[in-house]
Formats: structure tokens, sequence, C-alpha cells
């Protein structure tokens, strides 16, 4: 029976080639834009390399001072979590990093800009970097405060060539360290492992990053397993009910939540945008989630309809050949399956139109360096997206005018009227 319903479909679908063309542009189009939005959600989001343990990790990347008159927002300072973060129950280790920041070298009289991050040695055990040459820094070497680097791929290329870089020294804001290895690049998009060049942070040029509740700095807490991340938000949570804040006149709560990299994305976004709340200590990613859904389905919306009108029109051109069948003893749900059918085939076909046109806009995306060090492909994962994508738009588009179609009685079909 499936044989013969796509077989008739193929031929329909052959003989009405301007509807054809129609529907499988508005399907592709469609699936373009939905596939290349979820390819690069996958490239920020999904778990990989180097953060391959996401469903683990929490990140804070934001502290905010709120008081009775004035805001004051920023990254956490190194104080902040050396006293309050440490020895958290449920947390396997625990990095304090700093954010990215510029800095400049000079070969040759050519000035090259770099993004530096300084970091501690758990920095490198909770990450999964892939080094291609040497290792990462130790506890030890941050300890010690050595000069020491880790540098990417791209900066080795800057600055040495195609020769290795282990051994060698590079200048970076007229601190000279030795580089002891290099990684491949991480994606702009990937923002807690991301820059140049790493090195201790107790490489910094005095102590002052040492006192200071906001300042320059982020933390990571790897958790034992999934069941420890609410008991680590909540035990953080109660340690800055407990801060002594410089001014309590001034600043009377300080908000700085362990979240996930989504979750943080989302306050961020969603505070510019005024539909997240800065001052809410809890999660804002569900907030994320629905205008991504929303913003989904309103953009599915319109496209579907039109392939609802299209099929519609191909179902009333189609009415005296369903009048004969339906007088010949076809059922109505054989009527339907074979229409339902015909537009799950039209859409896979589309969604395969879109999928290839996907993979080349997303090349020609990564090989354009918009975005510095992005690398944005199709994966089994977004495959399936994809595929998803492709049904539920054939089955929503078919459903209602494959019921149309069934309600046509038989005498009214001959004549081509509507159904009753």
């Amino acid at each position: 029976m499936l044989r013969h319903y796509l077989t008739l479909a193929v031929k329909v679908l052959l003989r009405r080639k301007f509807f054809t063309f129609i529907s499988l542009f508005g399907i592709s189009f469609t699936l373009l834009v939905l596939m290349v939005a979820t390819a690069m959600l996958d490239h920020t989001f999904a778990p990989m390399p180097p953060e391959t343990r996401q469903d683990r990790t929490l990140n804070v990347v934001r502290a905010a001072m709120y008081g009775p008159s004035d805001t004051s927002v920023s990254s956490a300072g190194f104080e902040l979590f050396d006293r309050y973060a440490r020895d958290l129950p449920g947390v396997e280790r625990l990095s304090i990093y700093s954010s990215v920041g510029v800095v400049h070298s000079y070969i040759k009289g050519e000035k090259i800009e770099s993004s530096l991050k300084r970091t501690d040695g758990e920095f490198w055990q909770i990450l999964d970097f892939s080094f291609i040459e040497g290792g990462p820094y130790s506890t030890e070497d941050v300890d010690q405060a050595r000069f020491v680097a880790v540098i990417n791929e791209t900066t080795r290329r800057k600055f040495f060539g195609t020769q290795p870089a282990v051994g060698k020294s590079l200048e970076a804001d007229r601190q000279r360290f030795r580089v002891i290895g290099v990684v491949e690049d991480v994606s702009r998009l990937r923002s807690v492992p991301f820059a140049d060049i790493w090195v201790p942070y107790t490489t910094l040029q005095s102590d002052g990053y040492k006192r200071g509740l906001l300042g320059n700095f982020n933390a990571m807490a790897l958790a034992t397993d999934r069941s420890a991340l609410p008991q680590i938000r909540d035990e953080f949570r109660s340690r800055l009910d407990r801060v002594e804040l410089p001014d309590p006149k001034e600043s009377t709560t300080l908000v700085a939540p362990f979240e996930t990299h989504f979750e943080s994305y989302a306050r961020d976004i969603g505070g510019a945008q005024k539909w997240a709340s800065e001052k809410d200590p809890n999660s804002q990613g569900w907030k994320l989630t629905l205008v991504l859904s929303v913003a989904a389905v309103l953009f599915m919306l319109l496209p579907t309809v039109n392939l609802i009108n299209l099929n519609m029109s191909r179902i009333m051109e189609r009415a005296s050949e369903i009048g004969v069948r339906k007088a010949f003893g076809a059922s109505s749900q054989t009527l339907v399956g074979q229409f339902i059918v015909e537009n799950v085939l039209l859409t896979l076909v589309g969604g395969l139109v879109g999928l290839v046109l996907s993979a080349l806009v997303l090349r020609a995306i990564s090989e354009s360096g918009l975005i510095q060090y992005a690398t944005f492909e199709l994966n089994l994962r977004v495959f399936g997206y994809a595929l998803a994508f492709a049904l539920l738009f054939g089955l929503i588009s078919g459903v209602y005018p494959a019921w149309r179609m069934s309600r046509l009685h038989p005498v009214d079909a001959l004549r081509g009227g509507a159904a009753r």
C-alpha cells in the first residue's frame, strides 16, 4: 500500500510542476533558516570539546550589587570566589579565571592583538582542550607565579609561523611568557574557554585583584554529578546572603548566580531586552527557551499557512478524480493516507534541498571569519532536528487539507463542488 501511495505521489507532484516548485521553494527556504539557526545554537550551547562536561558544569560570569539608587554590574571579584565559593558541597573541582582581555604584542614593528585569559590550574582539569603541542600549566605553576603560557593554533602561526612553539617565548603587554602548550582554536561563541593566550592569574602585575567583591573574574564549578547542581546553586546563594557589603546604605543585595552557559546567555540577552530579570537569582533560561520557541513557531506559521492554501488548491483541482475514486469505493481513510504521504514526500524533498543549502550557507559563514574561530557544521544532532522539522512541517500542512478532502461527497466532487 505504501509503495502504491509513493508511486502515485511522485506522479501527481510531477504532473503539477508549478505547485510543486512553489511548495518546494517555501519548504526549503523555511528549513534553511531554521537549520542555520539550529546549527549556530548547537555550536554555541551543545556539549563539545573543550566543554564536554556541560551537563554538570556551572559558571558565574556576572555579578551585580543592587541598592536603593544605584546598580553596579560587572564580573565578580577574585575575593568573592576565594572566600565564598571554596569547598562548596557537591563540587568536584572549582576554577577561578579572568574575563578575556585584549593584549598587544609587536613583531618586527607589526602590532598583534590577542585575547588573553588568566586562569588557575583547575581550569585545565575541568575543560577538555585538544593539545597540538605540549600541555597545560599546573596548580604549582600558578602558585609559583611562573610566566608560562598556553596559546592557540592561530597565535602560534602569527608568532612562530610553521615552527613548533613549545619552549619559545612571546611578549604580551610587556610581559614575557614561555610557551608550554598549543591548543586548537576555540570559537568565540564558547565564552568560557575562549582565548588566544592563557596564562596563570598570579602573573598579574599587582596583587590588587585579590581584593574586591566585583572585578574581572569568573568561576567554574564541576559538580560530582548532575544531582548536585541544585545544591551548589542554593549553597552559594545562601553564602552570598551573608556577605558583608562595602556600603550597606548604597548596596543592599549581591547577585552572582551559578548558571549554565545557556542560562548566562539568557540573563544577558534578556536583561538587555527587558524580558529577563537581572536581579532575580533564579534561572532565566526558561524565558529564552520560550522566546526561541515562539519565534520558531511564528516563523513556521506563515509558510505553513501558505502551503495549506496551496494544498487546498491542489485538492480542488483534483475534485473530479477524488469523486471518481469515491464512487468506485475508495474510503476516506485511503484518500487521506494518500494525500498525507504526498505532502510528507514533498516536504522531505524540500527538507533535503534545505539541508544541502544549509550546509553551503554554514560553510560560507565559517569561511568568512565573521565569528572568530567558529566552524559551523551539520552534525547528526542537527540532522535529527532537520528531519523532525521536515516531518512536522509536512504533517501540519497536510492534515487539514486531507481532512477537507475526506469530507467531499462523490456527487459534489464530480461537480467540482466544496465539501459539505
